[in-house]
């Protein structure tokens, strides 16, 4: 007489995937990059592509952080230079000179912006007990653009808020712009991003 397989419970098994799922749960990756001598870092879930730097097209009348827009495969994506806009001086082109190219969301509409960098160092991963509430004051950016400060191999690494740090009035005001006619940024297209950092 065929039996069926008896509902084997395995409490040690059941146990290794839920604490799997709290250490995923409890971890966040990031990418950094350098900005003067400091270390930021952003959610990798922002990020779309990394580029290598490449011309950008001024726009007039536009503050001076917002430094163009260069063109990402047809399409003009504004740029901001992160270290102005933390009034940390301006990102000089030299070979380490990123874009990375960020998703900011509100409400249900998704913008695309370039983050201009010195530098970007590498994916993160820190454990969320590892990460303090932003500082009320004394940090080198305005408060409110920092979601907190990490902790890693000795040094502290301010993790920024994108969808603060561009603001959605920046947004709003440069994508008018560009759907006014905007500048014209090529055809050529940029060099293709470091893939290396998503694997």
């Amino acid at each position: 007489m065929e039996r069926n397989a008896p509902n084997m419970h395995n409490p040690v098994r059941e146990k290794g995937i839920a604490m799997a799922s709290i250490a995923q749960a409890e971890s966040q990756r990031f990418l950094t990059m350098t900005l003067g001598h400091e270390i930021f870092a952003i959610d990798i879930f922002s990020v779309r592509e990394i580029l290598d730097y490449t011309d950008i097209t001024r726009i007039p009348q536009t503050p001076e952080f917002m430094r163009g827009v260069v063109n990402v495969r047809g399409s003009a994506v504004p740029v901001v230079d992160l270290r102005m806009k933390f009034g940390l001086g301006q990102v000089e082109r030299t070979l380490n000179t990123r874009i990375v190219i960020v998703e900011i969301r509100r409400d249900d509409t998704v913008s695309v912006m370039g983050a201009l960098a010195d530098s970007v160092k590498e994916v993160l991963e820190l454990e969320t007990d590892r990460i303090d509430p932003p500082p009320r004051m004394g940090a080198a950016v305005r408060a409110d653009f920092i979601r907190g400060i990490g902790k890693h191999a000795d040094r502290f690494i301010l993790i920024l808020d994108v969808d603060k740090v561009f603001s959605s009035d920046e947004i709003q005001d440069m994508s008018q712009m560009l759907a006014e006619g905007g500048p014209s940024v090529g055809a050529t297209l940029p060099p293709s991003a470091d893939e290396d950092f998503f694997r």
